[in-house]
This record gives C-alpha cells, structure tokens and sequence, in this order.
C-alpha cells in the first residue's frame, strides 16, 4: 500500500464535502439530479483508467469500480429526494449537508488515521477495515465541527434555525456516524450518511424540546464519552459500545437530567462485574459470555433501546413523567435483573428446571431458572428501585412498581428463551429488548394502577 498515495485519495474525499457550501444556492432538484447523474457516471470508469487510479481507494481497488464515491453520491441523491418529497420544512437542507459534511469530512479524516494505524500494524493485512478508539474520537469531534459549520452556513440562508439546535443536532448525527463506522464491515458510504441524516430528521420533529445550550451540550457529550471510553478500557465494551453508550448518554441526559442515566450505567457496571464472576467455573461448563465478557453494540441496544425510547418520551410528554419514570426504571431493572439471574444463576450447583415445563434441565439452556437465579434477578430489580429512590423519586410507589416489574421482566425473558429463541424466532438479543420491554410496561401499570 503507498501511504502517500492513500492520503491523497482520502483527502480528495474530504475535499468533496466542501460542495455542502453551494446547497443554499441552488433548488434542491438540482443536486438531485447532479448527483444521481454523478453516481452513474462514476459507475462507468474503468479500473484501467487515470482517473481510476487517482480516485481509487482500497475497497474501491479490490471491487474494481469506484463503489465508494458511487454509494456516497447514491445515497445524497436519496436524501435530496426525500427533501423533495417532504419539503425542506419538514426535512431541512442543513440536515443533508450536515449528513454529507459528516461523511466526508468526520470518516475521511478517521480514515487517515485508521490507514495510519493499518500500515503501521497490519502490513500484510491491508484489505481489511480496522477501527480505533482513536479514529473514532477523531470523527465525533471532526464530523461535529464540520457539520455544525456547514449546518449554519446552510440555515443563515435558508431557515435560520438557532445554533444550539443545529450543534445538538451534528452532535447527535456525527455520533451516529461514528458508531455506524465503526460497526461497518466493508464500505460505509450509504449507511454513515443516511443513519445520520435520519437521526438528526427524528430529532429535529422535536426541536422544540431539544434547543439546549451549546456549552453544557459539550459537557455532556465530554460526560458521556469519557464514561464509555473507560468502559472500553477496562474491556467492560468494545469500540461500538462504547460510541452507542456515548450516543445513549447524550440522548438520556439531555432528554431528563444525568441521574437518570446513572441508573442505566449501575446495570452496564453491574452487568460486566457478574459477567466476571466465577468466570472460570462458566467457561469450563461452556455458559460463559464471549470475549471475555466484553460488550458489543447490539447487546447495548437490545438492553437499553426501551429506557432511550422512555427517556426522549419523557421529554416530549413531562405531563406524564412519573408514569414514564416507572417504566424507564422497570426496563432497567428488567435487564439488570436478567444479567445477574444468568450470570449468577449459571453457578447453582443444582439442576435448574424450565421454566415453561418445571422438568430438570442442563446450566445455560434458554428458559432454565434457578432459585440462586431468581434471588439474583431479585436482587438487581431491587438495587435499581434502591438507586432511584436516593438519586431521582422518592415514592415508594416507584420502588414498589420497579422491583415488581424487573422481577417479572426476568421472568418474561426467561419464558420468551423458553419458547421463542429455542423455536429459532428470536435471537438472545431479540428476547432482550422483548423483555425489557415487558418489564417497562408492567411497572408502568402498576405504578398505574396503584396512583
């Protein structure tokens, strides 16, 4: 691989993004069409020409056509037609260059490092795609810097929408880009640009709850990064993980206050030190967690995607923010609860039964449960109803709802092992986010009910 030759490459890419800069004076038609009519021109260069050669990039070598610059431009004139479908009113210019600038800039600058580090380590390996924490740091501040200027230089001319939103949303966009790059196996040119513009287009629809100020949005961006790069550091989560506990954060402290999101990494760090317990005895009988029990994105997400929802919710409809609470907390008190009944309860020196049957069965089947495992699922419920009560409500209603709803949310899941994931319908991480739903409802009624 000539090094030199791949800094010149990459930094043509980046220089591309500076085409967000005419977006504002232009009819968005017009890049439609200029970019549609780009992808299937680059579609027709052979590998054999001088062009090729200059443009190429390694996946781009392998494939023998230039698929990055013919995703990119694919994937832009998708987002202008959506521009076009749903009026820039509702779907903004500033996002689609925000989204552009994001991809060119945040991934092509984290590129340079990665081809840094792959020449440097992986010289015989050079097809294949690397990603560092120190990549991805690069992106989120480079993709976020890159898209807030060009966010701003687009509304000053279209909508004029106020700074601090258009820098929470290249925050939350370059994130995204971030975490989708780094989860990305081969080229990421349609999946960084159309994740981040969707989710910088969910979030505008609620601007006018989400308009925090610039300064304390960086704090909570350093806050919630820094947290999740100490998770990866001490092999708690891996690179994805810790970019989507960055992006929960982010989300979960904004939308309620950092407390909240305290209570979601009492179960992140709960989970990960009874995943190590008797860790050896786990892996000799085969029920122990991969890698040493270091987390990935999806595990992340199947756990967590139930509090993010209940959080933006509580920050969209405060009028029912106690009901949102409980359910925020029996998510969490459902996944806290069924980490520590698996993984404590994989060390009953008993023979656990099914819990759909009742007849005995082998440690780590999907649905065995233990009376070691069921005081454990216990124990977690009560430790996140415990550190609600000293950190966020003081009602006993809440305590009462969330422990009921964790304990049966365990259960929940173990049913749903039972039956479903045994059937082949649901993988682990699908009974997960199932149960943790289940758990969210049922505190949510009960709190309900007993209100």
């Amino acid at each position: 691989m000539n090094i030199i030759q791949e800094y010149k490459r990459q930094s043509i890419y980046i220089l591309l993004g500076s085409i967000a800069f005419l977006f504002p004076f232009f009819d968005i038609s017009y890049f439609l069409l200029a970019f549609f009519g780009g992808a299937l021109l680059l579609s027709r260069i052979s590998p054999r020409s001088s062009v090729f050669t200059i443009l190429a990039r390694e996946p781009d070598i392998k494939a023998g056509k230039l698929v990055g610059l013919i995703h990119l431009f694919f994937t832009m004139a998708s987002l202008f037609l959506i521009g076009l479908i749903f009026e820039l009113d509702n779907f903004p210019l500033f996002i689609i260059g925000a989204a552009f600038a994001i991809t060119t800039f945040g991934d092509g600058i984290a590129d340079i490092i990665n081809i840094h580090d792959k020449a440097k380590n992986n010289k015989n390996q050079n097809d294949i795609k690397i990603c560092s924490a120190k990549s991805s740091i690069v992106f989120l501040i480079s993709g976020s810097v890159y898209a807030f200027l060009i966010g701003i230089w687009i509304s000053d001319f279209t909508l004029n929408e106020s700074y601090s939103m258009i820098f929470f949303l290249a925050v939350i966009g370059a994130i995204t880009g971030a975490f989708l790059e780094s989860i990305t196996v081969a080229e990421d040119n349609i999946t960084i640009p159309l994740g981040s513009a969707m989710t910088m287009w969910l979030f505008y629809a609620f601007s006018y709850t989400y308009d925090v100020g610039i300064l304390y949005l960086i704090k909570v961006l350093v806050f919630a990064f820094v947290l999740g790069y100490l998770a990866y550091r001490v092999r708690i989560a891996d690179i994805s993980a810790m970019l989507s506990a960055t992006l929960l954060g982010v989300v979960i402290i904004i939308s309620s206050d950092v407390f909240w999101f305290f209570i979601l990494l009492a179960f992140f760090l709960l989970g990960g030190l009874f995943t190590r317990y008797k860790y050896s005895y786990k892996l000799a009988y085969g029920t122990a967690e991969a890698k040493g029990g270091v987390r990935g994105y999806k595990n992340v997400f199947s756990n967590s995607l139930a509090a993010l929802s209940l959080a933006v919710a509580y920050k969209v409809f405060p009028s029912h923010g106690l009901i949102l609470l409980s359910a925020y907390l029996g998510s969490i008190a459902t996944a806290t609860g069924d980490t520590l009944a698996s993984e404590i309860g994989q060390t009953y020196r008993g023979e656990p039964r099914m819990i759909t049957t009742l007849k005995k069965t082998r440690t780590g089947v999907d649905g065995a449960v233990s009376t070691l495992g069921e005081m454990a699922a216990l124990f977690g419920a009560g430790v996140i109803a415990l550190l609600s009560f000293l950190l966020i409500q003081q009602d006993t209603g809440i305590i009462i709802a969330v422990i009921a709803g964790g304990f049966i949310g365990t259960n929940i899941d173990s049913v749903l092992g039972a039956t479903l994931q045994q059937r082949g319908y649901l993988t682990n991480n699908g009974v997960n986010l199932m149960a943790t739903i289940s758990g969210a409802i049922v505190s949510g009624m009960i709190y309900s009910a007993g209100s």
